[in-house]
């Protein structure tokens, strides 16, 4: 048909390969905007799409306003069938003041550790050191035991990060906080014990905020590269930490004798709990690992190149 439209005054015309046959009838109607056709089936049934190839057709003049509010009244409906059918959730939002909440409590008592051990550090200097355990150790002892309810977070799917290395971080710390140093009161005084509790303290400055942020859906960049880069330096020296503790407290327990498992006769064996702690050094150096793997593979999610986008 001869026409105006935004080549000027000129023949425009379109072909479209039905997927069946249609009636060769058509009911045309002409509008000052647009050009409605109404074409029907030869038979009644329902197809799988409107044109042969799967793609929609290109027409030659471009798409008219009517098109471009069609198009988004689809991805309206398509975005609503998709919503209806994931299961809403009655508790959504307990769940998410509950997650607030951990995190902000766990943030108040670390940041209440990290500042009571610095400003200790500028009053006292290294006098500090040697009564770090009895002075933070009640706070410390909280912040890790509510720390429990990270892995019972991951069970039940709370959260979606995975369940392996909270549970060697959780329980690597809890056994260093409560076996090591809870039981030996030679231990209590150790310079190490200082080392040990401020690296953890500020790993937890930057985990848990972020954490929080996240639930209520906000990102500030500045946390975010904080979050996943002060724990390249922090894990390896927080692991060394640990370590020098128990290099340290396994002298004291082989002459103790505490947890030293005896068998009763005729073996007459006793299982050395000293022993123990050597082979929990090999582990506790594997559970660095697993730990420092885990965070370099989010850190590249987060902060990694972004893919560019195919055109």
């Amino acid at each position: 048909a001869q026409g105006h439209g935004a080549k000027g005054e000129n023949i425009y015309e379109f072909q479209i390969e039905f997927l069946e046959p249609v009636e060769p009838k058509l009911l045309c109607k002409v509008t000052q905007r647009q050009l409605n056709i109404t074409v029907q089936k030869k038979e009644s049934n329902w197809w799988e799409r409107l044109t042969k190839q799967e793609k929609r057709p290109l027409f030659p003049d471009h798409e008219s306003d009517a098109e471009m509010e069609l198009k988004k009244e689809e991805e309206k409906i398509n975005k609503m069938k998709i919503e209806s059918r994931v299961p809403k959730d009655p508790f959504k939002h307990l769940k998410k003041g509950y997650l607030i909440m951990y995190n902000l409590v766990q943030f108040l008592g670390f940041s209440w550790i990290f500042v009571n051990m610095t400003v200790r550090l500028f009053i006292l200097g290294k006098d500090s050191f040697y009564d770090t355990f009895h002075t933070i150790s009640d706070m410390m002892y909280f912040c890790q035991t509510l720390a429990l309810m990270e892995i019972m977070n991951s069970l039940i799917g709370l959260v979606r990060s995975p369940l392996i290395p909270a549970v060697v971080q959780i329980f690597g710390r809890n056994f260093i906080l409560f076996v090591v140093l809870g039981s030996l009161e030679e231990m209590q005084s150790k310079p190490v014990v200082f080392f040990v509790f401020y690296f953890w303290s500020i790993i937890e400055l930057f985990r848990y905020p972020y954490y929080m942020l996240s639930c209520i859906g906000i990102e500030w960049k500045p946390l975010t590269w904080l979050r996943y880069t002060t724990w390249i330096p922090l894990y390896p020296l927080g692991g060394l930490a640990e370590a020098v503790c128990i290099v340290q407290s396994i002298p004291i327990f082989s002459e103790t004798g505490k947890y030293s498992l005896g068998l009763p006769n005729p073996l007459n064996v006793t299982i050395q709990f000293s022993f123990l702690l050597q082979i929990y050094l090999i582990a506790l150096f594997l559970g660095v690992f697993v730990n420092f793997r885990h965070l370099y593979k989010q850190r590249r999610q987060h902060l990694g190149p972004k893919k560019r986008k195919m055109k």
